[in-house]
């Protein structure tokens, strides 16, 4: 009894998941809404179709290691650590993370800072390590900032790359690059050219969680740049991957999930949310039929949670994830 009971009370923290009963209770809309938009997305494939071996490139994707290292990685053509390498963020923990990173035989390697990393953002960075330096090595650290690859065995196919570590406020002043959430950190920041976009934090809805700890201005970014993909970390509970389309039913469904938390009785009779799900519905079906049938040009974004902490355990627990792109 008790734990059936304990299936209706708010998550212990804002980054940790609600359960089904709970989110069922708290808002009824909401939560079929994010059921039947993970169950068109399941039928609507991938989003975008994956290029011939001859041109291929492949990504592994890594986050939120907080000091820790995977005794082994999947091999790739270039390896991404979305943020937070460290817990403390002093220069001796980032620089371990780094010797460690350098020491992987991928050919390329990018790294983002998380809010973790406080020495990689003056108004965070410790007294102690003022003054002092990381050795990047031959990473290719990105902060504000892009770079372009070229791949020779893949035809010198050219991919180009942003990263930055911005996220919206939650935490003290130890924490790195935040910004308060009701300022807009993103608009205009990223280049149109952008493939493979790498943030701290994820955009709000997409791998993340109820509590809303992605950033709204961040995701009208991304509407207008749509990048091939895009990798993130930040909110451990979110990994796994999405695929994205920019259409009526992801509009549709964003706007559901902004809504707030009105409880079960005011939900049951608001009657514009449940307008809302059935036109949900419909072009749901409408983007199965292009993609499935008429074989459309979906032209979407994979996103991709990439934390290898679980949750709130401090442990390792969840795999790197690999893109062929």
């Amino acid at each position: 009894m008790v734990f059936f009971l304990s299936l209706f009370k708010p998550p212990p923290s804002p980054f940790e998941p609600p359960s089904l009963p709970y989110r069922l209770f708290a808002s009824p809309v909401k939560c079929l809404a994010q059921i039947l938009h993970s169950f068109v997305l399941l039928l609507r494939g991938p989003a975008f179709p994956i290029p011939p071996p001859s041109s291929r490139v492949r990504l592994v994707c890594i986050s939120d290691t907080h000091t820790h290292k995977p005794s082994s990685l999947p091999p790739g053509d270039i390896l991404i650590h979305a943020g937070d390498l460290t817990n403390a963020g002093t220069v001796a923990e980032i620089q371990e993370q780094v010797d460690w990173l350098s020491s992987l035989p991928h050919e390329h390697k990018i790294v983002i800072a998380g809010n973790h990393d406080s020495f990689c953002d003056p108004r965070s960075r410790r007294k102690e390590d003022v003054g002092k330096q990381i050795d990047w090595k031959e990473l290719h650290y990105l902060q504000h900032s892009s770079i372009t690859l070229t791949f020779a065995e893949q035809g010198n196919r050219k991919l180009h790359f942003y990263g930055a570590p911005q996220i919206p406020q939650c935490g003290g002043e130890d924490f790195a690059f935040q910004y308060r959430r009701s300022d807009d950190a993103w608009s205009g920041t990223i280049p149109t050219e952008t493939d493979v976009l790498i943030t701290h934090t994820p955009p709000r809805f997409h791998l993340d969680l109820p509590a809303g700890l992605g950033c709204d201005f961040l995701l009208q970014e991304v509407w207008k740049v749509r990048p091939r993909v895009h990798i993130f970390g930040h909110v451990h509970a979110g990994y796994g991957r999405e695929s994205v389309f920019w259409d009526d039913s992801q509009r549709t469904h964003e706007r559901l999930c902004a809504r707030r938390d009105k409880g079960l009785i005011k939900d049951l009779v608001a009657v514009g949310a449940w307008i809302g799900l059935v036109k949900l519905a419909i072009y749901g079906m409408l983007g199965i039929l292009w993609s499935r049938v008429w074989q459309g040009d979906c032209g979407g974004t994979l996103m991709v949670n990439s934390s290898l902490v679980y949750r709130s355990t401090g442990k390792l627990g969840n795999l790197a994830q690999v893109i062929d792109i």
